[in-house]
């Protein structure tokens, strides 16, 4: 069978050097072997996310280490930011882990902004946050630094941010935010298959994990802590994963981060101008557009450009050869998404746009 080449907002296309890079044989994950391969990848990753706090890997979905981040620090109520189908989920988590929240929904498509976040921590019932930075299911990116500048007005708040679909793709500097959780997948910009999950915690996070009883034990905070001083996890991890971080990180910084960023960027412009010669509007807040997909609207509604079916468009490119995804949760079939994270180059963007033009030209 053909392949069809991944241009979904995750899992995104894994190149034949990271699925090489897993095939190397097996190690004992409490040996020598892997403790080296961990110190090795340990500095590559504080400096990839700004950072002189230990990076803990876990082997999990980002849900995994979402749903622990809300056991380990969420004790009096949650401030859950929602601006779409995944940061709105995290409410719906927050609950069935037995946690008090409370929701900010904003519409979808509108970003997460700083006034709001401190009108409710200032009434001093939360004791925690959860923000996704970049939401895919609207292409939206909400302002990050803003939103991590409330920190200092509460120091007791937990901030824990989803970085999924941005890390690697676009500067986070940890440290410097201030903030007390950032996390990602492995599926989405690092460009591994799904499996894995990478993860910073702050100080005060960390003390403040070790007074909670009910944390649990696979996604304690305490127990990654205590494991990534000596260059373990604190269960068995998928090393083939790891094999393939190793492999990639390092294929950042010969790339450069910088450089790495400005990709992103680029490739993400050009998508934005294919959609604009097609009078095709991207469905997020001007300003606070991803960098890593584009989220266009179909035409469907009054004033938003150009109406197409989004699932024969989907099919016309899948014949060509590429995988677009058709839209998500509410807004499935009057969106649809083209994913540029991960490897991807202007070249092989280019291709991509091709393949959109020809099938643009069937509707």
């Amino acid at each position: 069978m053909a392949h069809v080449k991944l241009h979904i907002p995750g899992p995104v296309e894994v190149s034949p050097k990271t699925f090489e890079a897993m095939c190397r044989p097996m190690i004992g994950h409490r040996g020598q072997g892997f403790k080296d391969l961990y110190s090795a990848l340990q500095p590559k990753l504080q400096t990839l996310l700004g950072t002189r706090q230990l990076v803990y890997l876990s082997t999990s979905s980002a849900w995994g280490v979402m749903e622990g981040a809300l056991r380990n620090l969420t004790t009096k109520k949650v401030l859950t930011c929602m601006c779409g189908a995944f940061s709105d989920k995290w409410f719906d988590v927050a609950k069935r882990c037995g946690k008090q929240a409370e929701a900010l929904q904003v519409p979808w498509g509108s970003p997460i902004r700083a006034e709001a976040i401190e009108s409710r921590l200032a009434t001093g019932e939360f004791d925690s946050l959860t923000l996704i930075h970049n939401e895919t299911s609207t292409g939206t990116m909400s302002p990050l630094g803003e939103i991590a500048a409330l920190k200092k007005k509460f120091p007791d708040v937990m901030f824990i941010v989803d970085a999924v679909s941005s890390m690697t793709a676009v500067p986070h500097a940890f440290d410097e935010l201030g903030i007390d959780v950032l996390l990602a997948g492995t599926q989405k910009a690092f460009a591994l298959p799904p499996g894995l999950s990478v993860f910073t915690v702050s100080p005060a996070a960390l003390a403040k994990a070790a007074t909670v009883a009910d944390r649990g034990y696979y996604f304690d905070f305490v127990e990654f802590e205590k494991n990534a001083k000596d260059s373990m996890t604190p269960s068995t991890p998928s090393i083939p994963h790891i094999y393939a971080l190793a492999s990639k990180v390092d294929e950042f910084f010969a790339e450069g981060l910088e450089a790495r960023y400005a990709r992103h960027r680029y490739t993400n412009q050009m998508l934005r101008d294919w959609g604009a010669r097609h009078e095709l509007r991207l469905f997020p807040e001007a300003g606070f557009e991803s960098v890593t997909l584009c989220c266009f609207n179909n035409g469907a509604r009054a004033g938003l450009g150009r109406t197409i079916d989004v699932a024969k468009l989907q099919k016309l490119v899948k014949d060509r050869g590429f995988l677009i995804d058709g839209g998500y949760g509410k807004i499935k079939g009057t969106t649809f998404r083209v994913s540029n994270m991960g490897d991807e180059t202007p070249e092989t963007i280019q291709v991509l746009i091709g393949a959109l033009d020809e099938a643009m030209a069937k509707l």
